[in-house]
């Protein structure tokens, strides 16, 4: 009994000593990593100042992304290359977080927002005196009977067994081929309208509507009566129902005027394969390429870079549509800077290529990527054009074909200056071309190499170009999107499924 009591008693002073060598240690835990977490104070006392109540936002991983977590970066080419006859320049920057599409647009993603744009204007038209005038199609009030810009109600489906006139409206979107009697959609009549506002311009002092707020010295008389010129732009059908793309130069009424819009042609250049390689029997891939399920998860090509940011447009409001109260928060879909291309492509170890060493083949002699691995041997990496997103292994970012496939438009303007141009912080060079520019202001970066492009230009820091309305067969996209927050807080991402 007493052997008992004394080793009862010994294990209490051990638990003791236990415990106070951990009270001891605690402060050198808590100071011991890069941010040394504050200490819990007293709260709700009367008068103290303890911050304003409310839910915490954690933003869920969007569907088929991968988070970027922020990062510095050596931007350039680690091998000085020749370009225009000057060294390429190389620069240290950092960029912010951002979510990442885990694969180039694909296909069958694009697809969808065709038949968006198909749908919607089928339901206009339902909706139309000249095909019947069914106004339930529209929605021209809310839900207190007040009126609302008419928009289409996606609710009502579109008719099963339609009469004449709705057959009218249906048929109205299609063309029949005269040789081969094929019913086709009619790409032409396939624009989406969409509006972004320049929250950029509109934040600069120099736009700001109270002449006192455009320079905060006051040594500097201020001129009422100074007219600020500012730049929009803006779309519109004419009387012969005719796209009219301008943009505008106007003296600043309102906050508004930052209210850019766009017209787009949605559908693809499904021509791009014969115009990009003339004397070449590509013949198959006008036809199937886009049109054949076969190729819904190939990446989609003969997208513009101004058809990339109506798609980006669309799938941003798409997704608006689809969350509740917490749509304030979250950051509309873009292209990627070339920056964070580039920071994203190079991996964790910001590697010359998408993966961890120089070579572009593994040891069992297995290719990396989908590129030209020889003077004209487009098969040896085992594909012709393009291949499945997907089929080779991700960076260690967790992003799939950042090397080859095809190549990707990004927001930049080209310039041969580069990231000399370029702030060390999330930089970025834009300018949104006006139609009466010269089309050398026209040009944007692309990265990445394609199918087409041999070793040298899939190196994640290669710039090339293109010019904006140019559709190619071996340049598409991939979205990106801000975080809704810089927290450094770990949250899990999602892969699509393949």
């Amino acid at each position: 009994m007493n052997r008992n009591m004394n080793r009862n008693k010994n294990i209490n002073k051990n638990i003791k000593k236990c415990i106070g060598l951990l009270c001891a240690l605690m402060p050198l835990f808590a100071f011991s990593g890069c941010f040394s977490a504050k200490s819990t104070s007293m709260a709700g006392r009367g008068g103290e100042v303890v911050g304003v109540s409310g839910r915490s936002f954690v933003e869920p991983a969007p569907y088929g992304m991968v988070k970027i977590n922020r990062g510095f970066l050596k931007m350039g080419l680690e091998k000085q290359d020749s370009l225009w006859g000057l060294q390429t320049p190389r620069k240290d920057v950092s960029v912010d977080g951002f979510w990442m599409d885990d694969t180039e647009i694909t296909n069958s993603e694009y697809k969808q927002f065709v038949a968006y744009v198909r749908d919607s204007i089928i339901r206009v038209r339902l909706a139309d005196p000249a095909y019947g005038g069914d106004e339930t199609y529209m929605i021209t009030e809310d839900k207190n009977g007040d009126p609302v810009p008419p928009h289409v109600n996606w609710k009502k489906p579109l008719p099963r067994k339609p009469n004449e006139d709705e057959q009218r409206a249906i048929e109205s979107l299609y063309n029949v081929n005269p040789v081969t009697g094929e019913k086709l959609i009619d790409w032409r009549q396939l624009n989406y309208k969409y509006e972004i506002y320049d929250y950029t311009e509109a934040a600069l002092r120099r736009n700001r509507i109270n002449p006192q707020e455009r320079n905060l010295n006051t040594d500097v008389r201020v001129n009422p009566d100074e007219v600020v010129m500012i730049s929009k732009d803006t779309a519109y059908y004419d009387d012969e129902g005719r796209v009219v793309t301008e943009t505008i130069n106007r003296p600043l009424s309102g906050p508004w005027d930052f209210l850019n819009t766009y017209i787009v042609n949605v559908y693809p250049d499904t021509t791009c394969w014969v115009n990009d390689f003339r004397n070449s029997d590509n013949e198959t891939y006008l036809r199937t390429y886009f049109s054949n399920p076969a190729y819904n998860d190939y990446p989609v090509v003969g997208v513009t870079w101004e058809q990339a940011n109506a798609f980006c447009a669309w799938r941003t409001d798409y997704l608006l549509k689809g969350l509740g109260p917490e749509a304030r928060f979250v950051q509309r879909y873009r292209l990627p800077t070339e920056a964070e291309w580039e920071f994203a492509a190079r991996g964790k170890s910001q590697n010359e290529f998408p993966w961890e060493n120089a070579d572009v083949k593994n040891g069992d002699g297995c290719f990396y990527a989908n590129f030209k691995p020889d003077r004209g041997n487009y098969t040896k990496d085992g594909n012709l054009i393009t291949s499945k997103v997907g089929i080779y292994s991700p960076n260690s970012n967790g992003l799939y074909d950042m090397a080859g496939n095809v190549a990707e438009w990004t927001s930049t303007v080209y310039t041969e200056a580069g990231v000399d141009a370029m702030n060390d912080l999330n930089p970025d060079l834009k300018y949104n071309a006006a139609k009466e520019d010269p089309y050398r202001l026209k040009r944007k970066s692309v990265r990445g190499g394609s199918w087409k492009d041999p070793e040298s230009f899939i190196r994640s820091a290669w710039r090339s170009w293109e010019y904006q309305n140019q559709p190619r067969s071996y340049i598409g996209f991939r979205c990106v999107r801000s975080l809704a927050t810089t927290s450094s807080a770990k949250q899990k991402t999602s892969r699509r499924r393949k």
